[in-house]
């Protein structure tokens, strides 16, 4: 996708907007379904904030459908481009055998405790970073680690949005 002004995007009809946007939150359009109608935007910050507030205004089970869209990292899957570039940001694209193996055991592990994918913006960040990550937030609660992933889902957003948006 090209980059867009905020006039621009004030002035998208509703399915152009979807198209625009419906990727930033993983597999989920129907976060940019629900933050269209905040429109017209003063700045990216306000469009940020709209689409945030469509996910923490959902329900629940919304909000686990949009963490269980998120690939595990680290796997060698089929993923949006956004993914798969912010993957190999963090060498995740290129692991040796021994991580691949140890990163299949902690995503399985944090899958089984949770119900969902461990989701971190890993954006530049290194293999070994994110395995300690794993390790450590799977010792959280269930409540605290749902309130993690979806810090660490509004983070990818934010950087994704950013990404879309040439300087004004």
């Amino acid at each position: 996708m090209h980059e867009l002004t905020l006039q621009q995007v004030n002035r998208l009809d509703d399915d152009s907007f979807v198209d625009a946007f419906g990727e930033i939150y993983e597999h989920s359009p129907w976060v940019a379904e629900r933050a269209r109608s905040s429109r017209p935007f003063s700045s990216v910050d306000e469009l940020r904030s709209a689409m945030k507030r469509a996910v923490e205004d959902a329900s629940r089970e919304k909000q686990l459908q949009l963490l269980r869209a998120h690939p595990d990292l680290g796997e060698r899957t089929e993923m949006t481009d956004a993914s798969e570039a912010e993957q190999a940001s963090a060498e995740l694209d290129s692991l040796s055998r021994s991580q691949y193996e140890t990163f299949q055991r902690l995503n399985e592990t944090y899958r089984e405790r949770f119900g969902f994918p461990f989701v971190m913006a890993v954006k530049d960040e290194n293999p070994d970073a994110i395995a300690a990550a794993m390790e450590r937030r799977v010792d959280h609660s269930e409540s605290t680690e749902f309130r993690t992933a979806l810090d660490e889902v509004h983070t990818i957003a934010e950087l994704r949005l950013a990404e879309r948006f040439s300087s004004e």
